[in-house]
């Protein structure tokens, strides 16, 4: 059982953690079950020590003069993704956003995973993981990986010349061009058909 030892050790770490640390329950094993583990995270979220974001995840956040400051989502994202030992890539509309292909808001966050499907909610944000056949994950470079879930939500019929023009410098920022060309050999033809003049 987790005596007040191992709570005091849980409690210890926690403190030593930088702000914006992403905090699982299992990683506390050494000292006592994932379940009991829970528990001490429960009390110290009631005290505002650290914020859950679903089950058995939780963060520790950034106090500031303004308030306290959550980790980024992309930082969540990776830290779901190495704990579970998964791979994981922006998709919809997050993914046309870090290309520059729409400037839209997304009113929630979402992304491909090999792992499991899951909701996370942080500091009014909403992060949608959703599990998708291995295909998406076969592309060598994460460029490719991104322009392919970019382009399946914008649409073949919305791509302009500002689009390419953000394409293009994504493209010509990339280090490994061989690498990529490869990857553009196994996008749908469509997508084919507006990457390959831009190389």
């Amino acid at each position: 059982m987790c005596c007040f030892m191992r709570t005091k050790d849980i409690y210890g770490r926690i403190v030593s953690l930088e702000g914006g640390s992403v905090i699982f329950a299992s990683d506390f094993l050494d000292l006592c079950t994932e379940r009991q583990a829970g528990r001490v995270l429960t009390e110290l979220e009631a005290k505002g020590e650290i914020k859950r974001l679903a089950r058995g995840i939780y963060c520790k956040p950034t106090l500031t003069r303004f308030g306290p400051l959550y980790p980024d989502v992309s930082r969540i994202v990776e830290a779901v993704a190495q704990r579970d030992h998964a791979q994981v890539l922006p998709s919809g509309y997050t993914a046309a956003n870090m290309l520059g292909l729409s400037t839209q808001v997304p009113m929630a966050y979402t992304y491909i995973t090999s792992g499991s499907s899951r909701q996370l909610i942080v500091d009014g944000k909403t992060i949608n993981l959703q599990r998708a056949v291995p295909r998406n994950f076969a592309y060598k470079t994460r460029l490719a990986a991104l322009i392919v879930q970019a382009l399946k939500a914008t649409g073949a019929e919305n791509i302009g010349p500002e689009e390419i023009s953000a394409l293009k410098n994504a493209i010509n920022k990339h280090p490994d061009k061989e690498a990529f060309q490869s990857d553009v050999l196994l996008m749908p033809v469509w997508m084919k058909t507006i990457i390959t003049p831009l190389l």
